[in-house]
Parts: structure tokens; sequence; C-alpha cells
């Protein structure tokens, strides 16, 4: 009974700032909202709205794409890093901290160096210049736009990820590695038969977790680009922000809230289903 008492306010935290938004985003995505007169019930109408825009298509296919992107570029960064710095026998504590330091950087002057690296100017330019190449506006142009966002986020965000993956390469008993060094087994090999297999469901569900924050990544599209160029950043989340936020049509914005939970809460089913039986 004492247990369940200490569990209250944590519970009555979680119904109302969760579970409460929740439920009214989606009594309100049927409804015209409208703080001065009133709101009105639409039914299907701002459903309706959502699926005939045209933006709607290529938001999804942004967020695809940036959610391809973050895998491709930015999955494994922490993986190898984690590994790296584990097999270290000198200066682990500070390639700990070195690896982090990028994740405290404030997102303001994050977004302006980055602008600042990435101009036809900057300093990237200037390395690219001695290799022969023209100088490339990476953020203004619609082909690049999206990887150089990706390529800012991976280098601000690995080092979070990687302290978890380190935790869980620490966590693996160090017999198993002693054993295996005795038997012969190179790094490689101790990462390929130990290392890897040791940390499976670490990695999915740190690939379910990445995929479902990817899905809902607007702040650096909206900081650094606003969606541009010709709409290359424009993400759903992004486009819902800008549903309720820019157009005030907070009916619309909260039915494209409401597709997202539905998809993310398959994810999460997913993610529960592959690791079950770590449970």
């Amino acid at each position: 009974m004492w247990g369940y008492l200490f569990l209250v306010p944590a519970i009555a935290i979680f119904i109302v700032f969760l579970w409460v938004p929740i439920v009214k985003g989606m009594v309100y995505s049927f409804y015209n909202i409208d703080f001065v007169n009133g709101n009105i019930f639409v039914g299907m109408d701002n459903y309706i709205k959502i699926l005939n825009n045209p933006d709607l298509l290529l938001s999804i296919r942004n967020t695809l794409y940036y959610m391809l992107l973050t895998l491709i570029i930015g999955f494994w960064v922490p993986i190898a890093a984690s590994i790296a710095i584990s097999e270290l026998k000198l200066f682990q504590g500070f390639a700990r901290i070195a690896a982090y330091l990028p994740y405290v950087v404030p997102g303001v002057v994050l977004y302006g160096m980055w602008r600042w690296m990435y101009d036809p100017v900057g300093p990237i330019n200037a390395v690219l210049g001695w290799f022969g190449a023209d100088p490339t506006s990476f953020i203004s142009d619609s082909r690049y736009s999206m990887i150089a966002l990706v390529f800012m986020e991976t280098w601000q965000q690995f080092g979070s990820a990687m302290l978890i993956y380190l935790a869980g390469v620490l966590s693996i008993p160090r017999d198993w590695y002693e054993a295996a060094e005795i038997d012969g087994a190179g790094v490689w090999s101790r990462i390929k038969y130990i290392t890897l297999p040791s940390m499976r469901s670490l990695i999915v569900l740190m690939l379910i977790l990445q995929l479902i924050g990817t899905s809902q990544a607007y702040q650096s599209q909206l900081a650094m680009l606003d969606g541009g160029p010709n709409k290359a950043t424009l993400t759903y989340a992004l486009l819902t922000v800008k549903y309720a936020f820019t157009q005030l049509d907070y009916g619309a914005g909260t039915a494209l809230g409401v597709l997202m939970f539905v998809v993310l809460s398959v994810l999460g089913i997913v993610q529960f289903k592959l690791t079950k039986e770590d449970y």
C-alpha cells in the first residue's frame, strides 16, 4: 500500500501532463478551435484538409529522407565511438568528455556556428578549395541542405548516445574478453563475436528511439532554414508546427499530431516485440 501511495504523485503528473494532452489533442482534431467564439465540431474536415494538402506528402517524403540520412550518416557513429573508447588503455576519461562536449552546446550557438561553417566563404569550403572544389552553399542549395543538417546534428548528438552504448559495452563481463584473448582473438574478432552480439538489444532499442526522435524533428529545420530552400527541409513535425502556430489552425495541427501519434505508437509496439525477451 505504501509503495502505491509513493507512486501517486508520479502517476498524477504523468496523467496530467501526458495523457490529458493526448486525449485533448484527439478531441480537438475534430473541432475548429476558436478561443474567442468557442470551438465548433467539424467532424473529419481537419483530416480531409490535411490529406488534400500537397505539402503533406512532401513533408512525409522529407521526413523519411531525413530519417534515412540519420541512419546512414549518424546511427553507427556512437556505436563505433563507444567501442573505440572502450578499447583505449590511456586517456579514456578525456575521450568520453571530449565526445560528449558538443551535446552541451546551446542551440543558438550551434546554429550560428554551423551557418558560418557552411557558408560559401566558411572553413568547410576553404578546406574543399584546397582540393580544387568550387564553393558550395550547403544550406541554401536544396540538394545538400538536408544532408548538411544531418551532419550538424550528428556532430552534436552522438556524444549522448555514445555514453549509453559505452555503458552497455562496459557491462559486458571482462572475463569473456580475457578468454577470447587467450584463445588468440584479435580486436575485430572480439568486437564481432562478443561486443556486438551482447549489445544487440540495446542497438535495437536505440534504433527505435532514433526513428521516433527523428520522425519528430523540426527544430534545426525551423531555426536554420524554416523548411527551405524550396521546402526541401519541410518535415512532418515542422508542417504540424506551421499549421498550429503560424496559421493558427489548431484543429488541423492536432489532426497531424494524432496521425503521428498512431504511427509512433506502432513503432513503440514493434520495439517492445523485438526486445520482449529482455523484459
